[in-house]
């Protein structure tokens, strides 16, 4: 499989409030920059939507490494968050509905074709890529 390298970030106006999502996606020599925006979201929901974003746009299955200041994204996969949400029914340990259910979902549809490890970076620090990743989603934004 390739070995792909992916950066995410997403960001909003507000929250909830106008949101964008950047992703910079790496392999040998190719870079692909993506963004998008929603009019009301959440900045989590902006984080989520980034990473399926950026796997949807791979066309075969790959090692990924995924990159993300998102500590919701990285340790819900790094802490097996999910394995108790689905036990539960999609409940969390609150026994409260699972917040973005349906992006949780296409994230692990998305896991049964990738071989994703996610990375956890300082967010607003000096990684060049989740800085460009946050410029692309403010910027989406601003569109």
């Amino acid at each position: 499989m390739k070995e792909v390298t992916i950066y995410t970030d997403g960001a909003c106006s507000g929250n909830p409030g106008p949101g964008g999502w950047g992703a910079v996606l790496l392999y040998g020599d190719h870079r692909r920059e993506m963004s998008g925006a929603e009019d009301v979201t959440t900045n989590n929901r902006m984080e989520l939507t980034a990473a399926v974003m950026a796997m949807k746009a791979l066309k075969e299955p790959c090692n990924i490494k995924l990159h993300s200041d998102s500590a919701y994204l990285v340790n819900c996969f790094k802490q097996g968050w999910y394995k108790n949400w689905i036990k539960n029914g999609w409940k969390n340990s609150k026994k409260q509905p699972v917040e973005n259910k349906d992006l949780w979902q296409e994230l692990l549809a998305l896991m049964n074709i990738h071989k994703v490890d996610f990375v956890k970076v300082k967010g607003h620090a000096d990684n060049e890529l989740n800085n460009r990743c946050d410029e692309l989603a403010t910027g989406a934004i601003r569109r």
